[in-house]
């Protein structure tokens, strides 16, 4: 079959299948990924003539990654019942207080700015495996504490794990790409000064888009599960989000073009934190009212997760007064290690070596040549429980606490091992079902796809761009993986139609990152760390307004970027959205005035 546009269709069949059951019809992730899983084994073996084999070892490929996971997610468990048992979490709780009650106010400083500062440290995931349990320790619903963690994995992600999707993402898939070096040279720049180049516009152009993802945050939490639905009182808090927001992306874009694409989401989450956690004890642009969510009574049932922080609390009774900075110290020792283990050249290079107690290999699995490993000690699951075992002396706990936090940990990591088990083969199955691993000659179904949608585009191709990193981002659960599969077609692309192609492909990083909030397995594992499993569905309807709003934002700067501003289809894109946004805002308003209020008992 050589057919473009029927292609296109099967290629992105396994995501439609999977979208609409998790969306559409709310099935649990256990039930709906399975479904998927079948259906891509169906489709790749049928049409793309998948070798039986490889089909296995891709299977079996994804159910090692999956365990990787599983080892993360099981670290921040263990990190989270620790800092609950030894009664550090109520001080914490405590401190936030002190600075603002206000959720609108935890939410950004906590997710977006010290959510940004981990992406920066360690990337895969690892914020929203921070995030969400300590905002649930605070008194979150966990639906809105796993939100809140997936929303901020945009903008920082680009420049995660110390640049690893431009480093590694971006520099790898270019790397010997038809026309990469003549480009460089024609720009009178090095191949790293290229991707550098790339790092600096991806930089430019999250900072756009980036701007209003804190005030999101907010309107979600009071649109969503706030006790009026009122997405107005999310609004109410717009200096402080503003401000927020240029707090880290500010330094953010300066690192990325002065220093580059190593720290920007490092450091601009460092000094954004350090920043607003300065100006806000003082006062500056805080809220005049206090927004907080309605009595736990009041609380959906799709909200509430399985782990139940307070109970924990109380049935170990560990709630002791502990000062502040030792009741801190878990966090800031994961903040050293993390930067100690990716910054730190010998360390870095002896995690990450080839000894067998270092290093895990699975080579030329069932002899297809798929291969993968796992770099266990350089792994945050490895961080984390590191952390906890420092912790366990930090805070002098003693042996009943700590069996206390194991048997909660590992309770709650059994229910996310069905779906991120399925979930991981069917991502892997997608990639590899290229020209290696068949018997016909199809590039892989996510590249068919990416090629239907230029033949489509044309001279449009940068609106187009960001969704097809995003889609990368989407199956694959990384900006990583998806610049490493699409970089040099998006270059490829740039050239055809006769444009800059390192803008193209600083378009497909963006898109990578807006991916990341609707990533199927990056959902199931935030949610398996607050307990809450079985609502993905529910998080997804969510989290793709904000997939939506980057790509689209994110592909009207690039084509404006691309061709200059003036009046074309990114001015009109861009035009149109920003009357959208403005209509919302006005809607917003007009409800919250029909909304009755509502009576505080005194």
């Amino acid at each position: 079959m050589d057919n473009l546009a029927v292609l296109s269709l099967l290629a992105i069949a396994p995501i439609a299948v999977v979208g609409v059951l998790l969306a559409g019809f709310r099935w649990p992730a256990k039930y709906a990924m399975p479904v998927g899983y079948v259906v891509t084994v169906v489709i790749a073996m049928a049409v793309w003539q998948m070798r039986p084999a490889a089909v296995a070892a891709a299977t079996i490929e994804g159910v090692i990654i999956a365990v990787t996971l599983l080892y993360i997610v099981f670290g921040a468990l263990l990190l989270l019942a620790t800092v609950i048992s030894s009664g550090a979490m109520s001080t914490i709780r405590a401190g936030f207080t002190s600075i603002s009650p206000d959720r609108r106010v935890q939410a950004i400083i906590i997710g977006w700015l010290f959510g940004s500062f981990i992406e920066g440290a360690s990337g895969f995931g690892t914020p929203a495996a921070v995030v969400a349990p300590l905002l649930l320790a605070l008194g979150f619903p966990a639906m809105a504490a796993v939100m809140v963690g997936l929303i901020i994995q945009s903008t920082p992600v680009s420049f995660g794990a110390v640049g690893t999707p431009m480093i590694v993402g971006v520099g790898g898939g270019l790397q010997d790409g038809a026309g990469v070096d003549e480009r460089a040279a024609e720009l009178g720049l090095s191949y790293d000064g290229l991707v550098a180049e790339i790092a600096f516009q991806t930089a430019a152009i999250h900072a756009i888009a980036g701007l209003l993802i804190p005030l999101a945050i907010a309107v979600f939490l009071t649109g969503f599960f706030g006790e009026r639905r009122s997405f107005a009182e999310g609004l109410r808090i717009w200096p402080f989000a503003l401000y927020a927001s240029l707090a880290m992306t500010v330094p953010y874009v300066l690192v990325a073009r002065f220093i580059g694409p190593e720290f920007p989401s490092l450091i601009g989450g460092l000094l954004g934190l350090t920043l607003v956690m300065f100006t806000s004890s003082r006062g500056f642009l805080m809220p005049k009212d206090t927004w907080d969510f309605g009595p736990r009574a009041s609380w959906e049932e799709r909200w509430m997760g399985s782990l139940d922080t307070d109970h924990l609390g109380e049935e170990l009774d560990t709630r002791k007064r502990m000062g502040i900075v030792t009741a801190w110290s878990p966090y800031v020792v994961i903040a050293v290690l993390l930067l100690a283990t990716r910054l730190i050249e010998p360390l870095t290079n002896a995690l990450r070596s080839d000894a067998p107690w270092v290093t895990i290999p699975f080579e030329n699995i069932l002899g297809t040549g798929i291969s993968t490993t796992w770099q266990w000690l350089y792994s945050p699951g490895t961080v984390f429980i590191v952390t906890v075992l420092i912790t366990y002396a930090l805070h002098k706990m003693n042996g009943r606490q700590i069996r206390a936090t194991w048997s909660v940990a590992a309770k709650q990591l059994l229910g996310t091992a069905v779906a991120l088990g399925f979930a991981v083969p069917l991502v892997r199955l997608l990639i590899r079902s290229g020209p290696d691993f068949t018997n016909s000659d199809l590039a892989s179904m996510p590249v068919t796809l990416a090629e239907g949608a230029a033949a489509v585009a044309g001279a449009n191709w940068p609106l187009v761009a960001p969704w097809i990193g995003a889609l990368g981002a989407f199956v694959a659960g990384s900006n990583t993986v998806s610049n490493l599969t699409f970089s040099l077609f998006q270059f490829a692309t740039g050239n055809e139609i006769g444009v800059a192609p390192e803008s193209v492909v600083a378009a497909q990083a963006i898109g990578g990152a807006a991916g990341n909030p609707v990533a199927i397995h990056n959902i199931v594992a935030a949610s398996a760390t607050v307990g809450l499993l079985g609502r993905e569905g529910d998080l997804i309807r969510k989290t793709v307004l904000i997939t939506t709003y980057y790509s689209l934002v994110g592909g009207a700067v690039s084509f404006l970027w691309i061709y200059g501003i003036g009046f074309n289809a990114g001015l009109i894109q861009l035009v149109l959205l920003v009357a959208l946004l403005a209509g919302l805002v006005v809607w917003m308003i007009d409800r919250d005035k029909k909304i009755p209020q509502v009576q505080t008992p005194r």
